[in-house]
């Protein structure tokens, strides 16, 4: 009972003393308490509100970038690179020395002593650059993991809200990897150049060669360009970008990074950049590279602009270079003979728009020589398609899909319909003697004509290539002249069209097939790969083409 009373009376002595230290403060005192209070549960609930829209840890844990897959031809030769944003991850190790300094030094050389975020100097940059008049040149306030942050998490947006956000990710960030880590991330993830992402690429893209190769200058040239990579172009602003290279030369040097003669030799150095051409080079494959996508996007569902696939394939890039350079070589005297025939009245009028001709005859159209040559120029643009196969196992050594794939995408070999004309017939022939005829047997050699062909009462009369005719002519004779009449007679009288299309499907043609009589002729159009790839194989193993090495 006596310590009940003793504690109770201690307690509201207590209450007495602070009542009477509560009457004591000052009015300036009790603001300044209630506005720290009111500081402190503003703090919190800013950092709560920014907070519900930051990535998670598990997100920020889980770090997977968007890679550029790479493909390789079957001599192994890189033959293309598809990304969203052309990247390749290149681990810290493999990163040079002078690489990671340069970046260091001109944006964070604090880096490996704070926690996320400088403020001391966040204060200093921002207030030299109010005073220089909006001047970069001092450096930014961001971070190294504020800058990586940004990049991975954030919008680019100028605003106050964006930039609290932006601390509070940088400083999970650190609570969630080591600095080696972010740096590594860093590295792998900002544009370092225009167009490209990571150090890797842009060493490619600017230079040719992998960022191991990288001189001082050029790594210093690269580690300027974060900032502005599009300004520090050195394709488009030489001087500028230079400039730039030197002072984080500069930077590197007062960090006590390099040496002076260091120093004075990279700013001495000549930037030596890969040469440009608007030609595409002579071992082109992007018809090949890109059905090669298609054919992983449409039958596996891969999407190759960001996963980093490594993908071998069969092309050889030698037969590629061969056939390129055999198009270039012929094209243009093709091109020609066609322009000469389309500026002829007989042909000129088929392509001719018919607004020209409701004010004018076509004679007086085709006077007008420039208007002619822009109308043939446009309609009459001789177009190629090659494929190359492996006839042991269906291998694609070489394509070409188009004269250019810049122009049109479009693949003449893979995606184009065409007639097969006289291609055709080594099926007919087959069916034949897979049914009972034998090579000596004989069909007469004159002109048949085909009743309603189409349904619609047409008559049809085929005619040999040469107009010849003949008497009896063996089947042996028959295909190897390739005479029309000889394989119009073989499907009206002993093979009939359903089982030439049926023998066509064994082969592996896909392209829908009419049951007709033209069929003999190769009048029903396929797709040039199938068909190349049918008369590569045996009949008894229909041999099925691939892009792929397995």
């Amino acid at each position: 009972m006596t310590f009940k009373k003793s504690t109770t009376a201690k307690v509201l002595g207590i209450k007495k003393r602070l009542k009477k230290e509560h009457k004591k403060l000052t009015l300036p005192v009790k603001v300044l308490l209630w506005l720290t209070v009111l500081a402190v549960i503003t703090g919190v609930f800013g950092v709560w509100y920014l907070g519900r829209d930051l990535p998670s840890f598990s997100q920020l844990e889980n770090f997977t970038p968007e890679l550029a897959t790479k493909v390789y031809s079957a001599d192994g030769k890189l033959i293309e690179e598809f990304f969203t944003q052309r990247r390749f991850y290149t681990p810290l190790s493999e990163i040079p020395e002078n690489m990671k300094k340069a970046v260091l030094a001109v944006e964070d050389h604090e880096f490996y002593k704070h926690w996320g975020m400088a403020p001391t100097r966040f204060f200093i940059v921002t207030l030299k650059y109010l005073l220089s008049g909006g001047s970069t040149e001092s450096g930014g306030a961001s971070t190294l993991t504020q800058q990586l942050a940004r990049r991975l998490y954030l919008t680019p947006e100028q605003t106050i809200t964006r930039k609290l956000k932006e601390i509070l990710t940088a400083i999970h960030l650190e609570r969630a990897y080591t600095k080696d880590e972010i740096l590594e991330m860093y590295m792998n993830q900002m544009q370092f150049s225009y167009a490209t992402y990571g150090v890797e690429s842009a060493a490619r893209y600017l230079f040719n060669k992998s960022v191991q190769e990288l001189t001082l200058s050029e790594c210093a040239l690269l580690a300027g360009a974060v900032q502005l990579p599009g300004v520090y172009n050195p394709f488009r602003n030489y001087d500028r970008t230079i400039k730039r290279r030197d002072f984080v030369l500069k930077r590197m040097l007062v960090e006590n990074y390099i040496s002076q003669q260091d120093y004075e030799q990279a700013v001495a150095d000549e930037i030596a950049l890969r040469e440009r051409s608007n030609e595409a080079p002579i071992d082109d494959a992007s018809y090949f590279t890109e059905h090669v996508r298609r054919l992983l996007y449409e039958k596996y569902g891969y999407d190759i602009y960001e996963t980093g696939l490594n993908i071998y394939t069969t092309l050889d890039t030698r037969l590629q270079t061969a056939a390129n350079k055999a198009i270039r070589a012929h094209l243009p005297k093709l091109q020609e003979r066609v322009n000469r025939d389309f500026h002829k009245k007989s042909n000129f009028k088929y392509i001719c728009p018919p607004s020209l001709l409701e004010n004018q005859t076509l004679e007086q159209v085709l006077r007008n020589k420039a208007l002619v040559d822009s109308i043939i120029a446009e309609k009459c643009r001789v177009q190629v398609a090659f494929v190359a196969l492996n006839p042991k196992n269906g291998h694609i050594l070489a394509m070409v899909g188009g004269r250019n794939f810049e122009e049109s995408e479009f693949n003449r070999a893979t995606q184009a319909v065409r007639q097969p004309g006289s291609c055709f017939k080594p099926f007919l022939y087959t069916a034949a003697i897979d049914n009972g005829l034998m090579p000596y047997n004989t069909k007469l050699n004159q002109p048949v004509t085909v009743e309603d062909m189409d349904g619609q009462g047409t008559r049809w009369t085929p005619r040999n290539y040469d107009h010849s005719v003949g008497g009896e002519t063996t089947l042996r004779e028959g295909l190897r002249r390739s005479l029309n009449l000889i394989s119009v007679r073989l499907i009206k009288e002993d093979v009939p069209p359903k089982t030439v299309v049926e023998y066509a499907r064994n082969f592996g043609i896909t392209t829908p097939l009419e049951a007709v009589d033209a069929l003999a002729l190769g009048s029903i159009g396929v797709k040039p790969i199938e068909i190349i790839s049918a008369l590569a194989c045996s009949p008894t193993r229909a041999c099925m083409w691939t892009p792929f090495r397995f």
